[in-house]
């Protein structure tokens, strides 16, 4: 029998008894080293973790990281599963219910992603305001589950506007310049071709990865505030000369995890405050 979030919900529970967080962070390739920044963690491998997708991918750890960050009680996923290693896209919402039934009501989710923007460059940061999807998959599609959300949740606003805020401003208080944009998600693994990256960019995609939008859907269908910040490894296909490799999104993205990181802390600073207030 597969196992539902409930059972996973109730195993994080007995790993960390009477800890209650508030924010999910899921830490994309090469950004898993926030996780380290957690104080007094209790560490759960995914595999311990009933209905967990495991993560196979260089730069994905594979750990649920629970504790505080900036005074606010977190659960980090350190690395995730991708529809391109084989799970069926209903697998990438498990984790998503289980920690919304842990008390996460806020998701951020960060990722590597391809600039289709040409004043977007690599170890940039991009705050996403929308997605498209063209993964051709839907994690919530198939019999639907009352508890979690309705058959037909709206995506108007996939990417809460508050939060968008507060990392607009956590942003100008470090300094850091974060780009705004529209994410586009394609299945993978495969690097897209010139042909499809001219066709992103018509479709009005300033970024391009393989991941982040079932999670979103998962996360919104439940009711849980998203935001989203893509780390820009590369410029896409055909811009530029360049061959494109994981090896460059790894190299690129633990440039960029600095600012990532320090961007993430502040926005939880000024997360805690808010819910202190």
């Amino acid at each position: 029998m597969v196992p539902n979030p409930q059972q996973t919900a109730e195993t994080i529970h007995a790993k960390a008894p009477m800890f209650n967080p508030h924010v999910a962070l899921v830490l994309g390739t090469g950004i898993g080293g926030l996780a380290d920044a957690v104080e007094n963690p209790v560490v759960i491998n995914y595999e311990d973790l009933p209905g967990f997708p495991q993560a196979t991918v260089k730069g994905h750890a594979g750990r649920l990281v629970l504790g505080h960050l900036a005074g606010v009680p977190v659960a980090c996923m350190q690395g995730r599963a991708h529809l391109y290693e084989g799970h069926p896209a209903s697998d990438l919402a498990h984790p998503i219910r289980a920690l919304r039934l842990v008390g996460c009501d806020t998701l951020v989710l960060t990722n590597a992603a391809g600039s289709l923007n040409a004043d977007f460059l690599p170890g940039s940061l991009m705050m996403l305001t929308d997605h498209i999807n063209m993964t051709g998959l839907n994690p919530i599609a198939g019999t639907n589950n009352e508890h979690f959300g309705p058959r037909f949740p709206d995506m108007t606003e996939a990417y809460d506007q508050d939060l968008r805020r507060q990392l607009a401003v956590a942003a100008s208080t470090l300094g850091i310049t974060l780009q705004e944009g529209i994410y586009i998600a394609v299945l993978g693994p495969n690097f897209e071709t010139p042909a499809e990256i001219r066709a992103f960019r018509i479709l009005g995609a300033d970024a391009v990865g393989m991941s982040t939008v079932p999670e979103c859907l998962a996360a919104r269908h439940c009711g849980m505030r998203v935001a989203a910040i893509s780390s820009i490894t590369n410029l896409a296909a055909g811009m530029t000369h360049e061959k494109l490799s994981h090896d460059q999104s790894l190299t690129v993205g633990a440039e960029a995890a600095k600012d990532l990181n320090n961007l993430l802390l502040e926005f939880l600073s000024g997360f805690s405050r808010e819910t202190v207030s």
